[in-house]
């Protein structure tokens, strides 16, 4: 495995896509040890002195006027991640924990958290070691940091908890114990430090962002096919056009689609004679609507990365002065809003795609065969696969519906407003599955629609999509089962073959993600 070195507060977004994939190992910058150094020992001078402290000597939350004796100091800690390792539902995934692992060790390595440089070795060494602490995915309402999810992350490294080996749940002693890594004793402020941030939200934010990649890729690539197949015009993807408009996003798709449909033989077929004088919203209106999401999008990287790099615990320290100061750090409502204005982009990539398979089964639109049928009628072709499309793109309009805008009290009304931001960045996995589905049906409709107008051949990379379907899938002359062709379109969509083709399109281009 490749060493990745990370500087806390310099995170970058190639480095949160490696964590993201796995295959490699991470260390700190030696320049962290300072910080790290500093800031725990003012901790450990307000556990030793008389006056009260918010998590080093009272209780938490509604308790914070209760004292703490010196005695117990260690003791509550210990109480405080029992106590709130409470999560239930389904484990959160390697991915979601590798970054979970990463960016509490990067957050806490600031300097700024109090905790001793052995509370950051172990997040590293069980990160390095590829092990995953089972972790509930429900719990947290996304303020006052993930304290469910990060607690159940932190029971398992100080060997209560427990770890996923092979998807099962093993207790975390002994495989900590088979790694050779030390199960870790809380000591002052440690246990607070480690379960009041945002990582849980923010990791399963990056998590979908990362995760809508190839899926948004894909689109582009099936789009352009459809418009193919569709005898569609290119005119629509004039960059003076969107010269004219401004907006970044749209710029990009429009080159991304003069890219794709570039030396297309059926596009040439039709330059002249066609009198049909605009094409519908779903095929001209692309750029506008795919690059509208992609703004969103690259707005919403460049929030969770600074979130990747912020300390958000609390209190914080500060080493300079040797304040300890409480403050709000842990409210995600910044990843709540981002991951909200994902979900609607994501939603709204999946619904032109829906329009776009009814457009091609249309048969007044298209004029392709009715349901891309030869023989309609005693064929249905492609006209239920649509109604799943349809299904799907309608669950994410209520999937899509902001959780930031829901807040419910807890903790006896201390903790009065909350980010719901966990759950706002849970929801994105279904909704990318449902859109990478319907992404599927349209290649295999776009696909179909191509073969009506053989001989004639779409563009390079179109034709080579085109060729990584048939691969998998031979052209449907009549009705069978369709499931397990959608399922293997879908695959295309997600394992990176459509985005092979993407990412192979001749430059330059703009990259999809904007460097942060």
């Amino acid at each position: 495995m490749s060493m990745l070195t990370l500087t806390p507060g310099q995170l970058t977004l190639e480095q949160l896509q490696a964590i993201h994939a796995g295959g490699v190992k991470i260390a700190l910058a030696e320049s962290s040890k300072a910080a790290i150094a500093a800031s725990a020992a003012i901790v450990q001078a307000a556990a030793a002195g008389d006056a009260p402290v918010y998590g080093v000597n009272t209780g938490f939350g509604k308790l914070a006027n209760q004292r703490i004796s010196a005695a117990d100091l260690a003791l509550l800690q210990l109480n405080l991640i029992r106590s709130h390792s409470v999560g239930v539902g389904e484990p959160l995934s390697p991915p979601v924990l590798r970054l979970m692992l990463a960016l509490k060790a990067a957050s806490l390595a600031r300097g700024a958290s109090g905790v001793r440089q052995v509370v950051v070795d172990t997040l590293i060494a069980v990160f390095n070691a590829g092990l995953v602490p089972y972790v509930p995915s429900q719990g947290s309402v996304g303020a006052s940091g993930d304290l469910a999810p990060l607690s159940h992350m932190t029971l398992a490294l100080l060997g209560e908890g427990e770890m996923l080996v092979d998807g099962q749940r093993m207790p975390a002693g002994p495989v900590l114990a088979e790694h050779g890594i030390a199960p870790l004793t809380l000591e002052a402020k440690e246990g607070l430090a480690l379960i009041n941030g945002t990582q849980t939200s923010a990791s399963l934010a990056l998590h979908g962002f990362l995760s809508f990649e190839p899926v948004l890729e894909s689109a582009l690539v099936v789009g352009a096919l459809t418009v193919d197949a569709a005898r569609g015009s290119d005119g629509p993807f004039d960059p003076r056009i969107h010269a004219l408009r401004g907006q970044p996003g749209q710029i990009d798709v429009a080159q991304y689609y003069r890219a794709l449909l570039k030396g297309s033989a059926i596009r040439a077929s039709h330059e002249e004679g066609d009198d049909r004088v605009q094409d519908p919203y779903c095929l001209r209106c692309q750029p506008q609507v795919v690059g509208a999401c992609l703004d969103q999008l690259r707005h919403s990287s460049l929030v969770l990365v600074r979130e990747a790099n912020a300390v958000t615990d609390n209190p914080l320290v500060f080493a300079d002065d040797g304040m300890m100061i409480s403050g709000g750090n842990f409210h995600a409502e910044p990843v709540a809003l981002a991951a909200d204005a994902m979900a609607v982009a994501i939603a709204e990539v999946g619904a032109i795609a829906e329009r776009r398979i009814a457009m091609l089964i249309d048969t007044g639109v298209s004029r392709l065969p009715p349901f891309l049928t030869s023989n309609a009628g005693l064929n249905s072709g492609f006209m239920i696969a649509h109604v799943t499309a349809a299904a799907l793109a309608s669950e994410n309009k209520s999937l899509a519906h902001p959780a930031s805008v829901d807040s419910l009290p807890t903790s006896a009304n201390q903790e009065d407003h909350v980010s719901m931001a966990t759950f706002a960045a849970r929801r994105l996995q279904p909704m990318i599955r449902n859109v990478a589905h319907i992404i599927g049906i349209e290649l295999l409709a776009a696909a179909q629609g191509i073969e009506f107008l053989r001989p004639l051949k779409s563009s390079a990379a179109l034709e080579e999509a085109h060729a990584l379907l048939r691969a998998k899938c031979p052209s449907i002359e009549v009705d069978r089962y369709l499931a397990p062709d959608i399922e293997a379109a879908t695959a295309l969509v997600t394992d990176g073959a459509l985005s092979a083709v993407f990412r192979a399109l001749p430059g330059p281009l703009p990259t999809l993600w904007v460097p942060v």
